[in-house]
């Protein structure tokens, strides 16, 4: 894939990255910075094809042997899974997937043996925001010598990173495209999404694929419970109900997802308010605290607030 053409929309990334082939100033490490599903992985793979000279105009293969491609995976047992293994297992596992500090280490092993095809080795971190601690800083010691190899970190937002992690890499900016440029790479895959979904994609494709395929796993009755709770209070015993259904129904992925639908319909129905404690809900189901005590307390207490708010206590 030619890197002019790797992602529609993102002109300044391309941009910022055919600068660096064509001067021959390649940077140790870039960070590769915007939400999930605007072309980011993609632009990688043809970064990283260009990188490794590959010459048969296509992003680099997976099986190159100066090519690695780490992404978050699962524990289970001894074994690390990622999630399309986890998938073929038969179930995604109940936590959040991490970087963990064994791809760390063969991240270390890769890079300590010369390259075998190409002049450099490269690195590509998927949702390098993910690390754990102890990864983190086994990290940095790559960053500050990698040697003749580049690593590319894809992360949703700087925040999210440490700064000394930052510090160490060129930032690539990617942007978020147009509701009408959305709708035109759908098309494209013979996929036709409503007005919410673009609207909750907030400019990613891959996003709104991505809320499609959800949406189809949700039960219709647990849809419409929840629109019924984002338009009017339940009482306590309806809300502990509904956060059960929601725990049982769904993977700890999808509630994350749910969360993102709940806090689009409550600005839809005018209870900004109560944005900030879903947001705090979605922190405390990305940092493994229990999904059904979560919810609990989180339906229990936004309800409470909303009906203290019009009086009714």
């Amino acid at each position: 894939m030619p890197l002019q053409t790797a992602a529609l929309g993102q002109t300044l990334a391309l941009e910022l990255l055919e600068r660096s082939l064509v001067s021959a100033r390649i940077a140790p490490a870039y960070l590769f910075v915007g939400q999930d599903g605007i072309g980011k992985a993609m632009v990688a793979r043809a970064f990283a094809g260009a990188l490794l000279e590959c010459t048969d105009g296509r992003v680099v293969r997976s099986n190159h042997p100066d090519f690695l491609w780490i992404e978050p995976t699962f524990k289970k047992g001894e074994k690390l899974l990622t999630r399309s293994e986890a998938l073929a297992e038969g179930a995604l596992p109940r936590s959040q997937p991490q970087i963990r500090m064994e791809q760390v280490r063969g991240i270390i092993q890769f890079l300590s043996r010369p390259a075998v095809e190409a002049q450099r080795r490269v690195v590509v971190l998927e949702n390098a925001q993910t690390l754990g601690d102890g990864a983190a800083n086994a990290l940095l010691k790559v960053l500050e010598e990698p040697g003749a190899a580049t690593l590319i970190l894809i992360v949703p937002e700087l925040r999210v990173v440490l700064t000394t992690v930052v510090s160490r890499c060129q930032k690539i900016p990617f942007v978020r495209l147009s509701d009408q440029l959305v709708q035109t790479i759908l098309a494209e895959h013979a996929l036709e999404a409503p007005s919410e979904i673009i609207a909750m994609s907030q400019g990613s494709p891959g996003r709104a694929k991505q809320l499609l395929e959800w949406i189809a796993t949700v039960p219709p009755d647990l849809l419409i419970a929840l629109r019924k709770w984002s338009q009017s209070p339940l009482d306590l015993r309806s809300s502990l109900h509904l956060a059960r259904q929601v725990d049982e129904a769904l993977t700890v992925e999808a509630q994350v997802l749910l969360v993102d639908y709940l806090q689009h319909l409550v600005w839809q129905a005018g209870q900004s308010q109560q944005l900030a404690a879903l947001e705090k809900l979605r922190t405390q189901l990305l940092s493994y605290v229990s999904p059904r005590l979560a919810w609990e307390v989180s339906l229990a207490a936004l309800k409470v607030e909303e009906n203290q708010s019009q009086g009714t206590f």
